[in-house]
């Protein structure tokens, strides 16, 4: 492995624990580096609120102070994340520092941290700071806040991706090793392809959502964003517990995660969206980006094969068409009837509209829910796994601002329904377009199918040897 260096050093768990696990390298030193780097990139607009400097550091001697009595061998058992640093996005409470969920009027300060940061915090992780977002995680988008933009680190006269916007940026960046988004309607997603990242959405309710600001409760999903797959499922194998706390809490079958297969891709039948079905917005090269991608699936034993993706689409269009904004209102109901002007005008535009439903509307929505779902078990019968692409273009700032619900809606063409129909996925990178900007593609499975996602999504992953995020690593090279 290469010399590692405080400006650009490869944050990637892989490359850490070697480092740590030698000796070279020290938590103390990781967060040296890492405030530098924040430094150096001055107002990105990607946090909120950060650790300050000399408590930053005082967690990262507590965190070394666990070696002390341990073997090398048996830290990263006990400590599955000793000396990893990582961000939240601000709709997560973390301990006695403010949540704002990308609103300073509706700030508060919470009274204890949310149960999935406390179990990263307990695996020996270093929390940075909270990251900025879609005000109250409404978009996908990533600039409905009035904390600023998350510069796009590939170009920022573009999107950065939202909601989590902030969260994916710090990790594309190189600014931590991993961190959480949310995801209700592709803010796990998007965000991740926009960065050239890995953004992993588990199952609903395997991942606690107590001390997590709504969205759509009954959907919400933590997120993580990370520079491998296998970094992705170490956080979810943290935090994936059930928790009696949460209504929505789920348990986790004894074998969800087990031992590695072999060979997964062997066999795997595939399926992707007819063509006429597949929907570029009239971006010829996100469409040969996706066309390049399926034959490298392909080329990796698995069976490729068309399905009919007008369910899938029809179950899309009800999350904001139907009954479900209401929910959105729901969650921050008495702040918005009394504070609505401090919102930013295009989340209280979509939030105001979820007080039109009523509950008969609710319930037919239900019913048509669970009609399409019985219709979706027919095309998910013919394959394991769906691909799509992660989004099928990406926009500048000015043309989301010039049209803002359009551009948005047509983000989530292959991200609404996946919370909606109870599946899994995980958006990897997938190439770039000739301007530099990366793209992404999205491994859709059913519920608890996690492991087989992250092997497939991985496979896929390390055969491109793509760089890592916006620095200069490459996948092999910090895999070896």
């Amino acid at each position: 492995m290469k010399d590692w260096d405080e400006e650009s050093g490869s944050l990637n768990f892989n490359t850490l624990r070697t480092l740590y696990g030698n000796g070279t390298l020290k938590p103390t030193d990781t967060i040296k580096a890492i405030l530098g780097r924040i430094s150096r990139r001055g107002e990105d607009g990607v946090w909120i609120f950060r650790e300050p400097k000399e408590k930053l550091f005082s967690r990262a001697r507590e965190v070394e102070s666990l070696a002390n009595s341990i073997s090398s061998e048996a830290l990263f058992i006990t400590y599955p994340l000793y000396g990893l640093p990582f961000a939240v996005k601000d709709n997560i409470d973390w301990g006695d520092r403010p949540t704002s969920a990308g609103c300073s009027a509706y700030t508060y300060i919470p009274s204890r941290t949310a149960s999935a940061v406390d179990r990263l915090l307990e695996a020996g992780a270093i929390l940075i700071g909270k990251t900025n977002l879609d005000q109250f995680a409404t978009g996908l988008v990533g600039i409905r806040s009035p904390y600023g933009v998350a510069q796009n680190p590939f170009d920022n006269r573009y999107i950065p991706g939202g909601s989590s916007s902030g969260s994916a940026v710090a990790v594309s960046a190189g600014l931590v090793s991993f961190s959480l988004g949310t995801d209700t309607a592709g803010s796990g997603r998007i965000p991740a392809g926009f960065n050239n990242i890995v953004g992993l959405k588990p199952t609903r309710g395997i991942v606690s959502t107590v001390g997590t600001v709504p969205a759509c409760r009954s959907l919400d999903c933590i997120s993580i964003f990370s520079l491998t797959v296998p970094d992705a499922s170490n956080v979810l194998c943290v935090m994936a517990k059930e928790d009696q706390l949460d209504p929505f809490s789920r348990p986790i079958p004894s074998t969800w995660m087990g031992s590695k297969s072999q060979s997964p891709t062997i066999g795997v039948r595939v399926g992707v969206p007819r063509k006429e079905q597949l929907e570029f917005f009239g971006d010829s090269e996100a469409e040969t980006l996706f066309s390049s991608a399926i034959k490298k699936v392909a080329e990796t034993g698995a069976n490729i094969l068309e399905i009919d993706y007008s369910i899938f689409h029809k179950v899309a269009n009800l999350l904001y068409e139907g009954p479900w904004v209401a929910e959105r209102y729901t969650a921050i109901r008495n702040f918005f009837d009394t504070s609505s002007e401090a919102l930013h005008p295009v989340t209280r535009e979509i939030i105001e509209g979820g007080q039109k439903y009523s509950a008969a509307d609710v319930f037919e929505a239900n019913y048509e829910l669970e009609a399409l779902k019985k219709k979706a078990l027919k095309p998910w019968s013919k394959m394991d796994v769906l691909l799509v692409p992660t989004s099928g273009t990406i926009y500048k700032i000015n043309e989301v601002k010039a049209s803002p619900f359009k551009l948005n809606t047509n983000l989530g063409y292959y991200t609404n329904f996946v919370n909606l129909l109870d599946l899994c996925c995980i958006s990897v990178p997938s190439g770039f377009y000739s301007n530099g900007l990366p793209a992404g593609v999205t491994f859709i499975g059913s519920p608890y199918q996690e492991k087989f996602l992250c092997q497939l999504s991985s496979e896929f992953h390390e055969k491109l040897g793509l760089n890592l995020g916006s620095t200069p690593h490459k996948f092999m090279s910090v895999m070896s």
